[in-house]
């Protein structure tokens, strides 16, 4: 029976030696592997894992085309409800969402969603998935056939070069989008899964749709915030992004919206009649403990994005990145597990501090895993206090003090407090605060009328929609850091909201 057979596992590259590059880690299924793992699925008549995906891929479906070896019609099934699956098949923490909901996992290993929808994503051509099938090596598990499968475009819209062909759950929840409609122009504030997932849906309705990113590529966290040994950028980011663009969403980079141009100026002069705002949270956070204005003190953001977006881990790049030669990074999340494996790929000594114990860690189990079996220290229960600097005013050290969990806290985790007496340095010559991140107040403050809550997002209904008629927004920028495949649901909520709402203006 299916749910007897076991998960299929995926290939990875050998520990030691991808800790000491930035190729992905993780190969992914071939063909052969793909439908074994395809073929344990239930079909339930009350898919769980649908209700479990933020923007509800019609999973069962999609998994069924796999079994069956037909990947075109499966990547045909999930762009209608996501415009980003080779990203969200490798970086959305399935366990907790459509793989948590998953029935196969009440008595056994779920249904590996994530790893099938990347699969598709990777190879949705048929002739490609075939040859990604076909290698010399066995799987050591499986003993199917394999090796990395083979890149190549992909085909999510099977229908050919037409992007108005493309099947889309869009046009049928809402209808097809009159004549005088189509003329309608929205702009798109952030480039990042939120403002691509909006972009997309509109421009399936046919709407004159333009993004407009501050930096100098478009991606946002995709593009600055997450690893190449997790995220592939020209191999997977600019492949997806590429789709959108096919789709006639125009991206303007190096805009900053609220200082390059205004949202008044937007829509009073620029001729949009709406305008999604998703700029997601890239405010960082620090302690407020001693010694974090020493030199060697990062944010996340800052460390990551100079060794994402502006290639500073590569030789041919000239952008400057100091890891140092002892690194401690301040956090348990997986932005805390994206710089520590950074940083020890630039050749660091890397311990993560982490106030509670490993059970209470928001990281991915995944990433977590991938991190211990790549040699980063985990000082557990460990909290910062005070950063220690030399007399040139660099960072020589990190002041500690010991924890232990007591009661639990709003969330219902354990509080951690203090044990007194217990405090000892950790040697390190760079510190990396990941302790979360906010959105920026720059289009608050430069458009009236946006009401933000007191941790700076923009306030919204479930719809998307603000405070101020016509402007709607979504993702980090209304909630604080997330999720990617959240942004892409509130993303798309939005694009239905500005829908109506454009269907009902004068």
């Amino acid at each position: 029976m299916a749910n007897r057979i076991p998960r299929v596992p995926v290939r990875e590259q050998d520990p030691k030696v991808r800790a000491r590059n930035f190729e992905e880690v993780c190969y992914g299924y071939n063909l052969e592997e793909a439908m074994l793992e395809a073929s344990r699925c239930l079909h339930c008549k009350n898919p769980r894992c649908v209700q479990g995906c933020p923007v509800n891929i019609q999973i069962p479906d999609f998994i069924e085309r796999v079994a069956a070896g037909d990947i075109p019609g499966a990547a045909a099934i999930i762009a209608r409800d996501s415009s980003l699956p080779a990203v969200c098949g490798r970086v959305c923490p399935q366990e907790t969402q459509c793989e948590g909901q998953c029935v196969l996992g009440v008595k056994f290993e779920p249904v590996a969603i994530g790893k099938l929808e990347r699969f598709v994503a990777d190879n949705s051509f048929a002739d490609e998935a075939c040859s990604a099938g076909s290698s010399a090596s066995p799987h050591p598990t499986t003993g199917l056939a394999g090796g990395p499968p083979a890149s190549g475009p992909r085909a999510a819209r099977p229908c050919g070069a037409n992007p108005s062909a493309q099947e889309s759950t869009v046009s049928d929840k809402a209808g097809e989008l009159p004549a005088k409609q189509a003329r309608r122009a929205v702009a798109v504030i952030g480039s990042g899964p939120a403002g691509l997932a909006c972009a997309s849906d509109l421009a399936k309705w046919g709407y004159d749709v333009t993004i407009f990113e501050a930096l100098h590529k478009p991606g946002g966290v995709l593009e600055y915030g997450i690893p190449e040994f997790r995220l592939p950028k020209e191999k997977v980011l600019k492949k997806e992004i590429d789709e959108v663009r096919a789709l006639g969403v125009k991206i303007e980079c190096d805009v900053i919206v609220g200082r390059t141009v205004t949202i008044d100026g937007l829509l009073d002069n620029e001729g949009f009649d709406a305008v999604f705002v998703g700029t997601g949270a890239g405010l960082p956070k620090f302690m407020g403990i001693p010694g974090e204005n020493y030199n060697g003190v990062f944010s996340a953001n800052e460390f990551l994005t100079r060794s994402n977006l502006m290639k500073a881990y590569r030789d041919d790049y000239l952008t400057p990145i100091r890891a140092g030669e002892r690194v401690c990074v301040v956090g348990g999340g997986n932005v805390a597990m994206d710089a520590a494996r950074t940083a020890l790929r630039l050749g660091a000594h890397t311990s993560i501090v982490y106030r509670r114990t490993e059970v209470e860690l928001p990281a991915r189990k995944e990433e977590v895993h991938h991190a211990r079996e790549e040699g980063i220290e985990f000082l557990m229960l460990t909290n910062p206090v005070e950063v220690l600097g030399d007399e040139k005013g660099r960072v020589r050290a990190l002041k500690c003090i010991r924890m232990e969990l007591g009661e639990p806290d709003e969330s219902g985790r354990r509080s951690p407090v203090p044990i007194p007496g217990s405090e000892f340095e950790v040697p390190a010559d760079t510190v990396i605060m990941a302790l979360g991140t906010a959105p920026n107040p720059l289009i608050a403050r430069t458009t009236a009328g946006l009401e933000t809550t007191r941790r700076g997002g923009l306030v919204a209904d479930e719809a998307g929609a603000t405070t101020r008629p016509g402007i709607f927004a979504g993702g980090d920028a209304v909630t604080g850091a997330a999720t990617v495949i959240l942004a892409m649901g509130a993303g798309r909520k939005a694009a239905a909201a500005i829908h109506e709402y454009l269907k009902n203006k004068n």
